[in-house]
C-alpha cells in the first residue's frame, strides 16, 4: 500500500482529529465533533485519498531517493 502522508502531517492529522472528537465528549457536545474521524484515520493510516487524487505526497525521500512510503 502506498503511503502519502508525512510525519509532520501525519502527527498534524492525529492531533486535529482528536482534537475534534473532544467536543462529542466535553465542549459544545455536538456531533460535528465526528468529523474528527476523517483525519485521525488518514493520519493513522498514513493514506489521504484527496492526496492519491491530486497527486500530492509529503512522506519525506529516502537515502536511495525514493519515496519513504512506497512499498
Amino acid at each position: 500500500m502506498l503511503k502519502n502522508v508525512g510525519t509532520w502531517d501525519r502527527t498534524a492529522r492525529i492531533i486535529l482529529g482528536l482534537a475534534l472528537l473532544s467536543l462529542v465528549i466535553i465542549g459544545p457536545r455536538t456531533w460535528w465533533g465526528l468529523v474528527g474521524l476523517l483525519p485521525l484515520i488518514t493520519g493513522l493510516a498514513r493514506l489521504c485519498p484527496a492526496y492519491s487524487i491530486g497527486g500530492v505526497n509529503t512522506c519525506a525521500l529516502g537515502a536511495s531517493g525514493q519515496r519513504e512510503g512506497k512499498a
